[in-house]
């Protein structure tokens, strides 16, 4: 994940995405843009291993015998079934998209299908999305962990790692990470889609639904047009609804609020606050540095920024103090806040990097690595389209609505890289154009006894919600409620009131 510093600036609009291994804390590895982290240049690097595996042309039989996963290293007992493996998505390239599938705990049979996107761009719906967030298991010393709060409980979840150069995702022929835009990535989306249905023919026409966070707010709604589009010429995906959380929609609106958040959260004074929303706002910055053009007033400002919020606290979750790593991955925990009797794990990162990389789970995965020496949670070889950012995907997002296809846009209340105040704004304004009416107020949304949240709907179709004290990943940091929040969504049911 690569995020623009106050002192540098790339000689390209395509830069290399930055190791996750590299960064401080989990959180700054997962999304987009923080500003406090180093921007040093990046080569593109690709380092070869000739060890290429046999290139299997019939990836794509209606057969999943070969992906089904007997035993997960270290997993507890389970009743359900996880399969794991390739799919091919162009062969002239030999493009091959990594998926993790876990089916639904109880009577996989009537419950939906839910594909769960990462952003980035670059980051692994499988280390992230699965193994940290709200998949059946957490990685935790040699074993794996039940996750009380796995969305498997509600739908049958697949995870994909998207686009190729991600995690165990791969490209043979390695122009294939090179220069990686919005466009390809959801074309190679929907391919895999199809050609995953020749899989698993049972879910062809299951109810599908499409959840993910910060740049899948780009992924989602791309993907989800063309399969409407698709779906004219034939129809197979039946698209119920999408879920973005806290995703990048609208790029001045949204990284423009983190100036506000900054401010009323107390990390900038006030004097900053001033330049930060005139002498150069962030939209600015980040324009002019994928442009490799940072201007002196702007560099002024956001080594003001930087110095103030302080690289102690962790942006993507400003409650949470912050996990110092070491780049050989020996991490000394700063103990963590704990709320309500449970502790969040801040060097889950290591954790899932450990895992991933022990021969016995990649073989358990069946997954391979090709070009890449080990899997990384954000990749090190994918060339992506930063300036695709700019590429404002809120006008897709109402072009779905019209089309009859509900949308929640949700906000971890705690995330200071897309705040909710920008989210919360954008879908007001898409409502107005849209002339929806407000089918309900702003009120509260309860997760047992507590306010899990904040929410209004319009038009019965287009919903915005927070997450109390939640991150920029909410099912990572408040994981109850998060699940509540998806029970919701895939039921088109309104979020519980007070009991």
């Amino acid at each position: 994940m690569l995020s623009p510093s106050p002192s540098s600036s790339t000689s390209s609009s395509s830069i290399t995405v930055m190791s996750a291994i590299s960064l401080l804390v989990f959180f700054v590895q997962i999304c987009l843009f923080v500003t406090n982290v180093s921007g040093s240049h990046h080569h593109h690097n690709h380092n070869h291993n000739h060890n290429h595996p046999n290139h299997n042309t019939n990836n794509n039989k209606s057969s999943n015998l070969g992906d089904k996963i007997v035993n997960l290293p270290g997993q507890p007992f389970v009743g359900f079934q996880q399969f794991s493996g390739y799919v091919t998505v162009d062969r002239n390239k030999h493009k091959s998209l990594f998926y993790y599938f876990v089916e639904a705990e109880v009577d996989p049979s009537s419950k939906p299908l839910v594909l769960w996107l990462n952003g980035g761009p670059g980051c692994s719906s499988l280390g992230v999305g699965a193994f940290s967030e709200n998949g059946p298991f957490r990685p935790k010393g040699n074993i794996l962990v039940k996750n009380e709060f796995s969305w498997n409980k509600e739908a049958n979840m697949l995870y994909l790692e998207t686009p190729v150069g991600v995690g165990f995702s791969y490209s043979i022929d390695t122009t294939g990470y090179d220069a990686v835009s919005d466009a390809i990535t959801a074309r190679d989306n929907l391919v895999f889609l199809r050609r995953w249905f020749n899989k698993f023919p049972q879910y062809k026409h299951r109810d599908l639904f499409i959840t993910g966070e910060s740049y899948a707010g780009h992924y989602i709604p791309q993907l989800a047009q063309l399969m409407v589009q698709f779906n004219q010429k034939e129809k197979l995906f039946n698209l119920k609804g999408i879920a973005l959380g806290n995703p990048v929609l609208e790029f001045a609106t949204d990284f423009n609020s983190r100036a506000e958040y900054f401010w009323s959260h107390g990390l900038i004074s006030d004097s900053t606050y001033k330049i930060f929303t005139s002498a150069c706002n962030y939209s600015r910055y980040v324009g002019e540095y994928y442009r490799g053009n940072v201007s002196p007033v702007c560099s002024k400002v956001m080594r003001q920024v930087s110095r103030e919020t302080s690289k102690f606290v962790d942006k993507y979750d400003v409650t949470l103090d912050v996990c110092i790593s070491s780049v050989l991955s020996q991490s000394k925990i700063i103990s963590p806040q704990e709320e309500n009797g449970e502790s969040v794990d801040v060097c889950i990162e290591d954790e899932t990097v450990n895992y991933l990389n022990r021969e016995d789970v990649k073989k358990a995965l069946h997954a391979r690595l090709v070009n890449v020496r080990q899997w990384a949670v954000c990749s090190n070889i994918l060339d992506y389209q930063l300036l695709d950012v700019e590429i404002p995907t809120i006008t897709i997002v109402g072009s779905l609505v019209k089309s009859g296809i509900p949308v929640l846009v949700y906000s971890g209340d705690q995330d200071s890289v897309i705040p909710l105040t920008g989210s919360r704004t954008l879908v007001h304004q898409l409502a107005g154009e849209l002339r929806l009416n407000t089918t309900i107020p702003y009120r509260v949304w309860f997760a047992g006894e507590q306010v899990g949240g904040w929410t209004e709907v319009y038009g019965n179709i287009l919903s915005f919600a927070t997450v109390r004290g939640a991150a920029h990943e909410a099912p990572y940091s408040q994981p109850a409620r998060s699940l509540v929040l998806f029970k919701s969504f895939l039921q088109t049911r309104p979020l519980p009131e007070m009991l």
